[in-house]
């Protein structure tokens, strides 16, 4: 078992020197986070690298939504919807702490994307290809119960709507709890070390990584018998990297902008996913935990990779879609609190625009080796796991003479934190620790918060929480400093960046708490990681350029 600790980082990048790995995975989003853990799970020695931190590209910029993607029936994508709908139960009942039943409502209005009936029989065959249990099965509402539903739809061309389930999530917490579980498979992630080159051995074939560590400037070799690239939109950049020609089948990236408002500016009582007047798309407005986010665009990206931002386009696009849907609301530029902007590295298809691309995944082969898998979506991520670890399984017997590795049992598995039988199980362990933490003067909102993101990791937080009692009397900072601790030393936090975004997306949901929560975490991680005075100014330089990113396509940008 590796400790996914930061303290730790030396010590790994010592072993990653100088072990000769069975696996070695590029890419620390979602799915290498999967392929590590189904990969280790099956008896492999599995290294993974990730340039920035782990989640940093798409699988922290998603919808964060688990779902089967209702709208690729209209794309009679049967096969795909199929599987990622049951994909959403496996992933549910393996990590319920962040993978959570929404109750979803599809209003049918005149000239939308689906008629009543159409819309009727869409959701009951998503029911039926996803096998979705009776009590979470589609129900139809006419106009009076679909306003009943959701008082603020626009009533004018209402028709009617349906109600049916998918699941919420957090892209970057599942992405992070898969690599925790991995490691305790033995996988020996590590993040802010980027590939830069490749060896091979005297038949052509790659057998190492050339890799730099960004943090301290090192760069070394990463011996491996296999190597998957799955780096998310860096997939053909990895692929030129090794020296085939990308050709055919290659890229197509687009961009997917979310914009995030206070909740009382769009109270809405469920999740809906409601068609966007002027393109026939369709977008999500989510509520969560006192604010409402609503997205998604999908337009062409060919501009700098490492950093999409919304622009002010992107966000006047999502407010005329929702003052649409929601006129009585009258949603502004200034109600914008934030917004996150991610890529989809979706499949190149001659003739076709970014929303009729298919969401499929596909497996490349290297003309040296590198195995390369790029499309798909955030719930199926899972068998696409499978799908190429089976694909290394056979090269490992065929050419080093493997001869016992285990079948794919990822989904059996149970998530880092996510040690729950029942909804009940984890409702049980939530009253529990709300009333142990009482005394220390935590509220249950906020026992509620560590819960829904850390699970039965909670339990170290709230033990260092009152380690810290003693010393720190203020409740709030008291568990912000026992968070922190807990992300630096059990998910390998390096960064105020990652803590702010990628394991608690405080950035995204909470971003006027961060004023208050910056001077202490900068000091405890310049502590912890024992950096001196010009590597945490560097350090607060870069968080301030995210902390602005998210607001760069307005001109009113507040600074902390």
């Amino acid at each position: 078992m590796i400790r996914f600790s930061a303290s730790l980082r030396k010590e790994h990048i010592q072993t990653l020197q100088k072990e000769n790995f069975d696996l070695l995975v590029i890419g620390g989003g979602i799915t290498g986070a999967g392929i590590a853990l189904d990969a280790a799970s099956r008896g492999l020695k599995v290294a993974l690298v990730e340039k920035k931190d782990f989640a940093w590209g798409t699988s922290s910029r998603s919808t964060k939504l688990v779902h089967g993607g209702l709208r690729y029936l209209k794309q009679m994508e049967f096969g795909l919807v199929k599987e990622v709908g049951l994909e959403r139960a496996v992933v549910h009942n393996n990590a319920r702490h962040i993978v959570i039943p929404e109750r979803m409502l599809l209003p049918i209005v005149k000239n939308g994307s689906l008629g009543k009936t159409m819309s009727s029989l869409a959701l009951w065959v998503y029911d039926y290809l996803a096998n979705v249990e009776k009590e979470e099965r589609r129900k139809m509402l006419g106009k009076e119960k679909t306003i009943a539903s959701e008082p603020l739809l626009r009533t004018d061309i209402l028709k009617g709507g349906g109600l049916y389930y998918e699941y919420r999530s957090d892209d970057a917490r599942l992405t992070i709890e898969n690599l925790k579980t991995a490691c305790e498979y033995g996988a020996l992630p590590i993040n802010y070390m980027e590939v830069i080159g490749f060896s091979e051995n005297d038949n052509g074939k790659l057998n190492a990584a050339q890799v730099k560590d960004q943090l301290s400037g090192e760069t070394f070799k990463i011996k491996a018998k296999e190597i998957i690239n799955a780096a998310g939109p860096w997939v053909d950049g990895l692929r030129r990297l090794e020296g085939s020609e990308v050709k055919g089948k290659r890229l197509y990236l687009t961009k997917g902008v979310h914009i995030v408002v206070p909740g009382e500016r769009l109270p809405i009582k469920q999740s809906v996913y409601f068609d966007v007047e002027e393109d026939n798309r369709m977008v999500f407005a989510i509520p969560r935990d006192g604010i409402t986010y609503i997205g998604t665009t999908d337009t062409k990206y060919q501009e700098n990779t490492d950093r999409p931002r919304a622009n002010h386009e992107d966000v006047e696009y999502i407010l005329r879609a929702a003052n649409f849907m929601f006129p009585s609301v009258d949603l502004t530029p200034s109600d914008v609190i934030s917004t996150w902007a991610g890529l989809r590295p979706l499949i190149h298809e001659e003739g076709k625009g970014p929303s009729e691309l298919s969401r499929k995944d596909e497996i490349f082969l290297g003309e040296k080796g590198l195995v390369s898998i790029a499309g798909g979506k955030l719930t199926g991520y899972r068998k696409m796991a499978e799908r190429v670890v089976d694909v290394i399984v056979k090269r490992l017997q065929k050419d080093h003479g493997f001869t016992h590795i285990k079948p794919c049992s990822t989904a059996n598995i149970r998530l880092g934190g996510g040690q729950f039988d029942s909804q009940k199980a984890l409702d049980d362990f939530l009253i529990a620790r709300t009333g142990e933490t009482t005394q220390i003067g935590l509220m249950p909102n906020q026992v509620r918060s560590l819960v829904y993101k850390y699970g039965t990791g909670t339990d170290l937080i709230i033990e260092k929480a009152f380690e810290l009692y003693p010393t720190i009397q203020d409740a709030q900072e008291r568990i912000w400093q026992a968070e922190l601790w807990y992300s630096m030393e059990y998910e390998m936090t390096c960064h105020l960046n990652d803590y702010f975004i990628r394991r608690t997306g405080r950035l995204y949901f909470e971003r006027p708490s961060l004023k208050a929560m910056l001077p202490f975490a900068a000091r405890q991680i310049q502590e912890s990681l024992s950096l001196n005075s010009t590597q945490i100014e560097e350090m607060k330089a870069e968080f301030l350029l995210e902390y602005e990113d998210v607001m760069a396509w307005s001109t009113k940008v507040e600074t902390v």
